[in-house]
């Protein structure tokens, strides 16, 4: 069975750029965040029913991902349906019911949650430099009440990427 291994989490704590390495460098299948595609192509601006949208979108990247995959291999997902619904909840205070009945927490293997110690790198996208601590620990609680596995990712660089691949060791 393919074992699906998600990074979620607030901005600009490095999302992207450790699925890219980790997948880079483990010769492993990987999804993008199709969120960010959305709002480039509309210029940042988006309506709630965008988000049950963006959350298709996501789930099909995720499915071309593991399509790829070998039957036992490691998949890894720049976000998942966490990040929609966090969002979600962030922006609009409810969530479209399609969102939280195709979330599945449950089917990640893994979740890696990089912690905000990084730098905020500005971007037209981002818009919560002072609320990523507690968007980091929105996110690990609702792990912990989805009763998921997970790991909490820290460090710069090559400490950040060891730490995720030392995460990512039992399910490789």
């Amino acid at each position: 069975m393919v074992r699906r291994v998600a990074v979620v989490g607030p901005e600009s704590v490095g999302k992207s750029t450790l699925v890219r390495r980790l997948a880079t460098r483990l010769g492993v299948p990987w999804a993008p965040e199709v969120a960010r595609g959305w709002l480039e192509a509309r210029g940042g601006a988006y309506v709630e029913d965008d988000l049950r949208a963006i959350a298709r979108g996501q789930r099909a990247a995720e499915a071309a991902a593991v399509a790829r995959a070998r039957p036992d291999g490691l998949v890894l997902l720049d976000t998942n349906l966490l990040v929609v619904r966090i969002w979600s909840e962030v922006v609009f205070g409810r969530v479209h019911p399609w969102i939280t009945a195709h979330e599945d927490l449950d089917r990640y293997a893994l979740h890696l949650v990089p912690a905000p110690d990084l730098p905020w790198t500005p971007d037209p996208l981002r818009v919560n430099p002072e609320d990523r601590p507690a968007l980091f620990t929105r996110y690990v609680d609702a792990l912990v009440q989805a009763r998921v596995p997970y790991a909490i990712v820290r460090g710069t660089g090559d400490a950040r990427d060891e730490a995720a691949r030392a995460a990512l060791d039992p399910f490789r």
